[in-house]
């Protein structure tokens, strides 16, 4: 089945008809709504919605597009994602871009943990803050967030909210799947991650798709306790990479993260190695 039948499928089996006006009736034996059942609701023939779940309806246009997503209730990451599916030609991959200087120096200078990330959630720049709180980024193997949350068994215990985090960072990927669907790096991501994680294949499976630019992050840091805070992204296109900063929500996570950084910092360092000498 083609990505975007297998994508129908799931946004039907989670609509129930009495959701959006149907009677169930008697002997039903699909979850969620039957084609038909779509088809009327998007006003198009039963042949052609199956032949739309297929792959063999050609073109769909943005009015059809817009009138099943309605009808499956779907939200507007879900719509993109809908249309992305639905190009008969995917967009050419982009060439990988360099952080550029003047952005790394932003990251740097802010007092908040920051990171630049590409599409694929590789992460290609960070400052001291996302050192001391996130991951040891100056580790090469430890810079992909989808391969830190589902083949570091620590970072279940790390993310409080690690089925939350995990699903996000599926739900990226699976947007990306359909924006550029010759991305052999990214398919080879998702297979690695499939083979090697029962969570992924189950969270893959399930279609889901977001766009979430901001939300809750709590972690349990080794050290610091339990640190709270708000995950903002931000996008910029022109070289398709995002730039994520992590906000503490409250007080004691914000004194934490001062300590952490202080503690980090060359002038703690140098006060360390004077103090080491004189004894």
């Amino acid at each position: 089945m083609s990505a975007l039948g297998e994508f129908l499928q799931t946004r039907r089996a989670r609509v129930r008809p009495e959701d959006v006006g149907l009677r169930p009736g008697p002997d039903r034996r699909v979850s969620g709504l039957r084609r038909e059942e779509v088809a009327l609701l998007a006003n198009v023939s039963v042949d052609y919605y199956v032949r739309l779940e297929q792959g063999r309806a050609g073109n769909p246009s943005a009015a059809v597009l817009s009138a099943v997503a309605d009808a499956l209730r779907m939200d507007q990451a879900e719509r993109d994602h809908l249309r992305s599916l639905s190009c008969a030609a995917p967009p050419a991959v982009p060439p990988k871009a360099a952080v550029r200087p003047q952005l790394k120096a932003m990251i740097e200078a802010v007092d908040l943990p920051a990171i630049v990330v590409d599409r694929l959630s590789n992460v290609l720049a960070w400052n001291a803050g996302a050192l001391e709180v996130i991951a040891d980024f100056e580790d090469p193997a430890q810079r992909n967030l989808a391969t830190l949350y589902f083949l570091n068994p620590a970072s279940r215990d790390f993310y409080a909210d690690w089925e939350t985090v995990a699903q996000d960072a599926v739900a990226l990927l699976r947007r990306a799947s359909a924006e550029y669907a010759d991305d052999a790096e990214l398919a080879a991501l998702v297979n690695k991650l499939r083979t090697a994680s029962p969570d992924f294949e189950r969270f893959w499976a399930s279609q889901d798709v977001q766009n979430r630019s901001h939300c809750p992050k709590i972690l349990n840091h080794p050290t610091a306790g339990r640190l709270t805070f708000t995950l903002e992204s931000l996008q910029l296109p022109d070289d398709n990479q995002f730039v994520i900063t992590y906000t503490p929500t409250d007080t004691t996570t914000r004194t934490a993260l001062e300590a952490l950084l202080v503690a980090q910092s060359p002038l703690a360092v140098s006060k360390s190695e004077i103090g080491a000498q004189r004894k």
